[in-house]
């Protein structure tokens, strides 16, 4: 009875230091930020030499640090990590070894019985020999969630980029619209009255009201997407709808020139999170697979016995437990782990054509854009100087009314083409920043934030 209370004690006292379980209940409210956040403490923050003032609106590279700070889904995301580490920890234990215990009172016996016990310590010391392997393989499992939070970052630095872009953008074509309905309101206006004195006819009239009337149901077309695309930004930004955002500055999206794509182009598996991941990924895989090949020999269980039976006669024993590998050798382990081996090696190649194919058709269309873009800015001239001539011609009475309409329509939805071409070659080039991992430095870096004081909308 000593001996048995002497070893279940340990377990006793070892149970006092485990764990306690403490309930945490799901949150109530959203927890949306009612206000623009500060960001106080960078850390390893890059440019450092680009403050983060909200007080005077946000510049691309501001919107972009909030977002990954307070994205929603990257806090999510983050979580994982956490996770990952603890596999990671929980790959590395060893084992626990194993203690049996057994108590047998004799009954109906003569004098001299006593009571008989038996004690055994046992160790498996097969896990000892996949330990490394399943390490290893943690590990890397580990690294693919630091470079898929990586490449998520990416992903939300890039759609800020293009919310900023569109927002932008959005507000321009907003502001020329806005002057041009002014213009045809004015002059539907003046048409009116000249027609009600009799000096012109119903047709200019009806012409002025069609066109201005498109013009309003273009506009408040534009209205709505650019709302829409206001209500994105916020969510994107961790922020509640009716917090209002001012943004200032344009985008600055710099690109390098042909030759440097290509050289970008060319180490792509060596800078691309989601590459680095896929790698991390099929390393970890590569140890599952070492591991499965390892479990296929015997598992060997080794322990101490300690007993006395009822005669009073006491034993110290050695027993061995070996699993004889006759009919399972882990076959079916090793070939499940050697077929996800070969998926994630075809969907890492998928990965890496996708990525080279993707890229290479930005730099296409970009150079198309821009030509076009060119093209549509040097016309423009052209056109407002045209437009000039032909209002004198009005005025004068040597053109018609129906032609200088065109001419007026024509102008206006050349600046409207030439502010769409804008805005494209602005969202394909920050699509192309992330294809290619260019100037991400220091954005992805988490920093803390602290609320900062409530502004009225400006």
């Amino acid at each position: 009875m000593k001996i048995i209370a002497a070893a279940i004690l340990p377990l006793l006292l070892a149970q006092a230091g485990c764990t306690l379980y403490h309930p945490k209940p799901l949150p109530t409210k959203p927890a949306l930020l009612q206000r623009i956040p500060q960001v106080v403490d960078k850390g390893d923050l890059q440019p450092a030499t680009h403050p983060f003032n909200p007080d005077d609106g946000l510049d691309m590279t501001e919107v972009a640090i909030l977002a990954v700070a307070n994205n929603p889904d990257l806090r999510t995301a983050r979580d994982k990590q956490g996770i990952a580490a603890s596999q990671l920890m929980a790959a590395g234990i060893l084992p626990n070894p194993r203690l049996t215990a057994g108590l047998d009172h004799p009954f109906n016996a003569g004098p001299g019985y006593v009571n008989a016990f038996n004690l055994g310590l046992s160790y498996d010391v097969g896990t000892l020999v996949t330990r490394s392997a399943a390490v290893a393989a943690a590990r890397s499992a580990s690294r693919k969630v630091d470079w898929s939070l990586l490449w998520q970052e990416w992903q939300v630095v890039q759609k800020t980029r293009l919310l900023f872009v569109r927002s932008i953008e959005e507000e321009k074509m907003r502001l020329e619209l806005q002057r041009y309905r002014d213009l045809l309101a004015d002059r539907y206006h003046r048409a009116d009255r000249a027609m009600q004195q009799g000096n012109l006819t119903i047709d200019a009239v009806s012409a002025n009201l069609a066109e201005l009337q498109k013009v309003r149901g273009r506009l408040a077309e534009l209205e709505r997407r650019h709302s829409q695309t206001g209500h994105e930004l916020n969510a994107l930004l961790g922020l509640a709808q009716d917090v209002p955002l001012s943004l200032t500055g344009g985008a600055e999206l710099p690109l390098p020139d042909e030759r440097g794509a290509r050289e970008l182009l060319d180490q792509l598996p060596h800078r691309r999170p989601d590459l680095l991941a896929l790698q991390a990924g099929y390393a970890s895989q590569e140890e599952q697979l070492r591991r499965a090949i390892l479990a296929q020999f015997p598992a060997l269980n080794i322990g101490l016995t300690r007993a006395r039976d009822t005669s009073d006669i006491n034993t110290y024993g050695f027993g061995v437990t070996l699993t004889l590998p006759v009919f399972d050798r882990n076959q079916g382990a090793i070939a499940v782990a050697r077929a996800t081996r070969r998926q994630l090696y075809d969907e890492y190649q998928a990965r890496l054509d996708s990525a080279y194919s993707e890229a290479g058709n930005l730099l296409e269309q970009i150079a198309l854009v821009r030509r076009q873009y060119r093209e549509v800015e040097a016309a423009l001239p052209r056109l407002e100087k045209v437009l000039g001539t032909a209002e004198a011609a009005l005025a004068a009475g040597t053109m018609e009314f129906a032609t200088f309409t065109t001419l007026r329509a024509s102008l206006f939805e050349k600046r409207l083409e030439a502010l769409t071409l804008e805005q494209s070659l602005l969202e394909q080039q920050a699509i192309l920043q992330t294809v290619l991992g260019t100037d991400f430095r220091g954005l992805t870096d988490t920093p803390q934030i602290q609320l900062a004081p409530k502004r009225e909308k400006r």
